[in-house]
């Protein structure tokens, strides 16, 4: 009798019955390689079934996410970071800006506050996520109400912002491709959506919702803002 290579008890078979560990691994292939990239994308668990549903019914499956079940969307936290890698993929590829955020370096050359926003500039998808953590905190403050927590919020943002740079990716590539100037129609859509995600979340029918998911993400991008340039004007202060 073989000994299982993990917990050291008999096999009987190609599997441990205790661990589950196989008798034997697999040699790494193609195979297994191209496995490993659906596993890491959770193509498995479609992320294109995530993306249709959030695009369509976001509000509905993110509150199903949170209280029902969490097996039928990917993971927000990979989704996320899958999201932003496209993102951040199709500005190489394809030299574009969304450009929402922006800073006159000039006036702050040299200065850490101008690196700190040169790198928000150029990270768009990373920085999102950053400014969620303010948004978050915002939409806790105005939606104070609903029983969800900080965490469970972030989640919200993690899946909404997801698909916010899926749009940028997307109008930024057509505005390469075609010459057509329609990347700035992008992201007004793509903040449309922002808006109206938080606002379905919390109660659709309730159109003052709407009005504080805008106020909650304007305030969340400010306050995301302003920290950066204090965190800068500290920096080159002990400088």
């Amino acid at each position: 009798m073989n000994k299982c290579q993990k917990c050291n008890r008999e096999i009987q078979g190609n599997y441990c019955s205790h661990c589950g560990h196989p008798q034997q691994l697999e040699r790494i292939n193609s195979k297994y390689i191209l496995s490993e990239i659906g596993e890491v994308l959770n193509l498995q668990k479609g992320i294109s079934y995530t993306i249709k549903e959030l695009l369509v019914r976001p509000g509905k499956n993110i509150r199903q996410f949170i209280h029902e079940d969490r097996n039928r969307l990917v993971k927000p936290i990979l989704f996320t970071l899958v999201c932003s890698l496209i993102y951040t993929l199709f500005v190489q590829v394809f030299h574009f800006k969304d450009g929402y955020i922006n800073f006159n370096y000039d006036d702050w050359s040299g200065s850490a506050t101008s690196t700190i926003f040169h790198w928000i500039s150029e990270n768009y998808g990373y920085s999102n996520i950053l400014m969620a953590v303010f948004v978050a905190l915002w939409i806790k403050i105005f939606f104070r109400k609903y029983d969800y927590n900080f965490y469970e919020i972030l989640i919200l943002l993690l899946f909404v912002i997801g698909i916010e740079m899926l749009m940028f990716a997307f109008f930024g590539a057509l505005e390469s491709l075609t010459q057509m100037q329609v990347l700035s129609f992008g992201v007004n859509l793509a903040l449309l959506y922002v808006f109206w995600a938080i606002g379905q979340f919390f109660e659709k029918r309730k159109i003052w919702n709407y009005v504080k998911a805008f106020f909650s993400y304007i305030l969340g991008m400010l306050t995301f803002v302003l920290v950066a340039t204090l965190l800068g004007l500290f920096i080159d202060l002990i400088k």
